[in-house]
C-alpha cells in the first residue's frame, strides 16, 4: 500500500505539473501579446509625433530643393547672359562718349557766343557813358491812376449802383485785376 499511495502521489504530482506546464503553454500567448499591446499603447503616440514631424519636415526640404533647383537654374541663366550684360556696358561707354563730346560741343558754342557778346558790348559801352538817374517809386502813381480810371469807367457801369457804394462805404469799389 505504500506503494500504491507513493504511486498515487506521484501521478498525481506529475498530472499537476503536466497540467500546469499546459496551463502556461496555452496562457503564454495571450501573456506575450498583452505585453506587446501595453508596449504599443505607451510608444504609439510618441511615433505618431515623431512621424508627423518627420513628415512637415520631409515638405519643408522639399520646398528647400526646389527653391535651390530655381536658384542654381537663374544662376545659370545669368551665366549665360554675360554676352547681354558686356554689350550693355558697352552701350553705356559709348553714350556717356557721345554725351560728353555734345557737352564739349555745347561749351564750345557758348564761349564762341558769349566771346562774340562781349566784344560787341565792350565795344558799343566803351563809346557810352550814361549815367541814368534813380527812378521814383511808382507804386503810388499806379494806385492813383488806378483809382481814376474806376471812377471814370463806374458811371458807365450803372450810376445808381456806383453813387450808393460810394455813399455808404466812402469808397470806390476795387475790380480784382488792379494792382493793391
Amino acid at each position: 500500500m505504500a506503494q500504491a499511495s507513493e504511486l498515487n502521489f506521484k501521478g498525481k504530482k506529475t498530472s499537476e505539473k503536466i497540467s500546469e506546464n499546459i496551463h502556461i503553454f496555452a496562457n503564454d500567448p495571450s501573456l506575450a501579446f498583452f505585453r506587446i499591446q501595453e508596449h504599443i499603447r505607451k510608444v504609439l503616440p510618441a511615433i505618431l509625433e515623431k512621424r508627423t514631424e518627420v513628415l512637415s519636415l520631409q515638405s519643408s526640404l522639399q520646398g528647400h530643393c526646389y527653391d535651390m533647383e530655381y536658384g542654381v537654374q537663374a544662376l545659370k541663366s545669368i551665366e549665360k547672359s554675360e554676352n547681354s550684360f558686356h554689350n550693355i556696358q558697352e552701350m553705356i561707354k559709348t553714350s556717356i562718349f557721345l554725351k560728353q563730346q555734345l557737352k564739349y560741343e555745347e561749351s564750345k558754342k557758348r564761349t564762341k557766343k558769349d566771346s562774340v557778346k562781349n566784344s560787341v558790348y565792350k565795344r558799343f559801352s566803351a563809346h557810352l557813358a550814361l549815367d541814368l538817374p534813380d527812378l521814383p517809386d511808382f507804386s503810388v502813381v499806379m494806385r492813383d491812376t488806378t483809382q481814376r480810371m474806376e471812377t471814370i469807367i463806374a458811371p458807365g457801369q450803372g450810376r445808381t449802383e456806383t453813387t450808393n457804394s460810394l455813399s455808404n462805404s466812402g469808397e470806390l469799389q476795387r475790380s480784382h485785376t488792379t494792382l493793391h
